[in-house]
């Protein structure tokens, strides 16, 4: 058993029709048929969406998205239309609302890889492979890999694992040119990010996209790059062969597995609410992650 604690009922608000309510963001329909993405401050981990929030994280969520679909623009368009607010809606969504371009979605989680480590390790440790793609022995967790890779999974149900498929599903599910199309452009953006994340310090060891097609043409969607999506570590702590210090949910986990909690995680029981300390320390990594990132204060 998994998914929310309690699923937050959606606002009702004029001129939009309320689609979806994910793990973080609610989606809703405007009159013009534009997609009007929020994003919550919920999180997840484990495959459950926790009963406490974490301050200014969807707005964190939103405004570094916004910056990497700037430095990523001459490579693949994306599907943000305005950050305007909607006629009505509260106040509390200004900076964590993009209205966006309804696209034809393709149903893969667009994952790319630069080093080992989470699921892909667990599966380089059974097999020497990832998603069916060979590599070296003597990797260890935190190594980075010869060249980056692209692994796709199948996307899931709220509170259901992703499933990580081989290239040759992707193909059979999408067709072999919309695989080939996916394949590139994910690995032209993990360049790109790469490259700009380790300027500042930082690296990007893994991370997932979403795609779409407006018309015959592939556009990067939902969000980009953040914290939730990617795996950020501090390059100065790099140390293959152990878990690597983080700027995400890590402290989440960690409590979450921990005596403190008292939860267990095999049991059928919701998560507990997470203390203040946690809350702080995971809100003060998120808004460290965009600090670093874009050179910006968060005000």
């Amino acid at each position: 058993m998994s998914g929310f604690v309690e699923k937050p009922e959606p606002l009702e608000v004029p001129g939009l029709v309320h689609l979806h309510t994910g793990k973080v963001r609610d989606l809703y329909q405007n009159e013009a048929g534009d997609l009007v993405m929020v994003a919550s401050d919920r999180t997840s981990a484990f495959d459950w969406v926790l009963p406490t929030e974490i301050p200014d994280k969807g707005r964190v969520l939103t405004q570094l998205s916004l910056w990497w679909f700037d430095q990523l623009r001459d490579l693949v368009p994306n599907h943000v239309l305005s950050t305007e607010l909607p006629a009505g809606a509260p106040a509390d969504w200004a900076g964590r609302t993009l209205v966006c371009k309804s696209l034809r979605m393709v149903p893969v989680e667009c994952v790319a890889r630069g080093y080992l480590t989470g699921s892909g390790l667990a599966e380089y440790k059974e097999s020497r492979t990832v998603c069916g793609l060979a590599l070296p022995e003597g990797l260890v967790d935190g190594s980075e890999l010869p060249a980056p890779i692209f692994t796709p999974a199948t996307k899931a149900a709220v509170g259901d694992h992703d499933e990580n498929v081989s290239y040759e599903e992707v193909a059979r599910q999408v067709g072999a040119d919309t695989a080939a199309e996916l394949r590139q452009a994910t690995l032209a953006v993990y360049g790109r990010a790469r490259d700009i994340a380790r300027d500042r310090g930082i690296i990007l060891a893994d991370t997932k996209f979403e795609f779409g097609f407006e018309g015959e043409d592939l556009v990067i969607a939902d969000e980009v790059l953040t914290p939730d999506s990617s795996r950020f570590w501090p390059a100065d702590q790099w140390r293959p062969g152990r878990a690597q210090p983080s700027y995400d949910k890590q402290f989440v986990r960690d409590w979450l597995t921990s005596a403190e909690s008292g939860w267990d995680r095999a049991s059928e029981q919701p998560p507990p609410p997470l203390p203040q300390h946690i809350v702080d320390a995971t809100r003060a990594k998120y808004v460290e992650a965009y600090e670093r990132l874009t050179g910006v204060s968060w005000a």
